[in-house]
This record gives C-alpha cells, structure tokens and sequence, in this order.
C-alpha cells in the first residue's frame, strides 16, 4: 500500500475516534440544559464483569458466591468458599477500539462478613487529536498530532454479612466512586451507593440487587481552554460545570441447580432488570420503568468443567421499509477448574443476533487459603 494510502487509513480511524470523543464531550455539556435526567448515565457500570456471567447472558443475582459478587450482588461475597480470592478480566470491544478491564479482590473477615474491593476500566486509548495538523501555514504537520484517552473508572468497596433473621439472609453493599476522564477535555468524579439481598428456600436461591439506590452524582468539569474555539466555531454555549444523575436499577433474580446422579450438575437462572430512568428499547417499556429480563443455564461436570448458554437484550428493531423485528442476544461459554484455579470463556452475541459486535471475554479467579 502506498504511504497516501496508509495515511488516508491512518487518518480515517484517528478522526472517527476523535469525533466520538467531541460528541461525548458535546452530549455531557447538553446534560446542563435538560430538564429530566438522561437514560443510560454511566452506562459502562453495567456492562457486566466474569466470564461465567457472560456465558450465562449475565442473569446472577440470587446465585452468585464469588468474588465478582462485589459486582453482580455484593450479599454474595457471604458464600465465598477460600479466605481470600482474586480475579482478573480483560475484554475487546468494537474491534479492539476500546477495551475493558476488571479486577477485584475478596478477604474473609471471619464467618459472618466478607470484605470486597473492585476496579474497572473501560477506555478507548490512543486517540489522534489533530486540531493543530495543519500549521499556520496551511501545511500538514504530524509532529503536532498527539493522542489522548476517554476512559472510565470506577472503585466498588463491598461489604457483605450473614444474618441470622428468616432463617438466615445474606446482605451486601457497594461504596462506589467514578473517576470519568476525556483527555485534558473534561473530567468528573461521581459517588454512588448499592445494597443487595441473597436469600435461599426449599431448593431455590433468590436475589434482588438495588444500583444506585439514593442516585448517583457525577460532577463534571469542562476545560475552557481546550474547548472554547471549537464550540465557538459550532455556535454552541460551553457549560464548564454540569451535574449527571443516575437513577436506581433495580434487578430480581430466581436460580436452581438440578442434579443427575454424582458427577453432573444444571444451573437456571432467570433475572429481571427494571430501569427508571426512562423508555428503553426492552422487552416491556414504559414511561415509568422498563423491564429487561435476561436467562442464563450453566451445565457442569464435577464441579470442574462447564458448559453455558444465555440470552438477553431483547430489542425491537425498526427496519427501513417501516417494518419491525425483534432481536435479542445469545451467548456462550466455557469454564473450567484446576484446583484453586478457575478460567472462564465467553463469546458473546453468537451469529449476530443483536445489534452489538462480537466479544470475547477472558477471566481467571484463583484461590487463597490460610493454613491453620
């Protein structure tokens, strides 16, 4: 390929990020201008983490007793099996545009309580800035493109602990604080709180998990400097401080494992999200709440390999001649366990079902136990 070639390519992509970061940076300034709270504020809180959650189409609430509870139901960290456990995800989105990392750790204080804590990233990297490309002469300078980041941070502090009311019921909840960076652009830092509840009866485990329970706030701040020409060149008004709410979610869940003979084992596990901040494109929608149900079935042998399947997402489509679709996503995932090792696997949105890209998810958990 030739170099006018290359630099064609190479400009294409730098300017296609560049130009989603600045219609981020616009989107937040907007924030200041409306009357009721957008949909989807710190959406990437809940793209899920694990990939045995993924395999499962991510429906874990009443079931899950590891050390991605602090996510999932921080009630869950109650059932973990090892004194310590550490765990670490990485995934690619959008062809590698972005990417997604997770880390979280778990310590047990004594029977009754477990303490958890829990990183995230989610960040498109290297990101071309070429306002400055040409020089004052018209010509093309590279040297003056520089590169930045947009990334999203978040730190979950979970605290879980069994109590002896209704014949036991595990409680949890989430401090959490969100760090928000678009380059020197803008910045923000964010608060929140979650609770979560694990109960089990007569065979069936039950959750119900509430995120963002008071709302979260996150305070944005807009560099001036670095964003004046541009929205004075658009005609639009910058807003160097602005406030971004996110209202409660509110997920239910219902799980049981089946067993046949000794050695094989079937998990179901059904949750239903419920979203206040507005009409969502999910399977049940109003102006009030929208209900988005997700079903996961995880099928093992031994307690060391495992096979999984989930769907959710269910979206009406609108098609270009007027008619609509419905299209949901499916995923699937592998799993096994080697000792105090644990590594997991999930493809999602298998033959394109929905309108995301494809993903692959790796984690690996690994436990620490104290010798007496």
């Amino acid at each position: 390929m030739s170099s006018a070639g290359l630099n064609y390519s190479y400009n294409s992509r730098s300017m296609a990020k560049l130009i989603l970061v600045i219609a981020g940076v616009f989107c937040l300034t907007g924030l200041h201008a409306q009357d009721n709270t957008p949909k989807y504020s710190n959406e990437f809180l809940n793209l899920g983490v694990d990939a045995r959650a993924f395999g499962m189409g991510m429906s874990m609430t009443s079931h899950v007793q590891d050390v991605s509870a602090g996510y999932w139901n921080p009630a869950g960290l109650n059932h973990l099996q090892s004194d310590y456990q550490l765990e670490l995800m990485h995934s690619a989105y959008f062809g590698g545009v972005a990417n997604y990392d997770f880390g979280t750790f778990a310590a047990r204080l004594n029977e009754e309580s477990v303490l958890g804590v829990s990183v995230l990233r989610f960040a498109v990297d290297d990101i071309a800035d070429t306002r400055l490309l040409f020089d004052a002469n018209g010509g093309i300078n590279y040297d003056n493109i520089q590169f930045f980041s947009a990334a999203d941070y978040a730190v979950l502090f979970s605290y879980a602990r069994n109590l002896s009311v209704l014949g036991g019921v595990s409680i949890g909840g989430n401090m959490k604080i969100i760090r928000r960076v678009v380059g020197d652009f803008a910045d923000s830092w964010g608060f929140g709180l979650d609770f979560g509840v694990q109960k089990e009866l007569s065979g069936w485990k039950f959750g119900f998990m509430g995120k963002d329970i008071f709302g979260t706030f996150n305070s944005w701040s807009m560099n001036e400097a670095e964003l004046a020409d541009i929205f004075t060149q658009t005609g639009n008004e910058l807003y160097t401080r602005s406030v971004e709410i996110t209202l409660p979610r509110v997920i239910i869940g219902a799980s049981r494992e089946f067993t046949f003979g000794e050695k094989f084992g079937l998990l179901t596990s059904l949750d239903l999200i419920a979203t206040t901040d507005g009409k969502r494109n999910t399977l049940v929608k109003t102006d009030l709440v929208s209900l988005d149900p997700v079903f996961g079935l995880e099928f093992g042998y031994k307690h060391l390999a495992f096979l999984r399947g989930g769907i959710g997402q269910f979206q009406q489509i609108k098609d270009f001649d007027g008619s609509t679709s419905w299209s949901f996503q499916p995923n699937v995932g592998v799993g096994f366990k080697i000792q105090e090792v644990s590594i997991d696997y999930a493809f999602t949105d298998i033959a394109d079902q929905s309108a995301g890209l494809y993903s692959h998810v790796f984690s690996v958990k690994v436990d620490f136990n104290v010798e007496d």
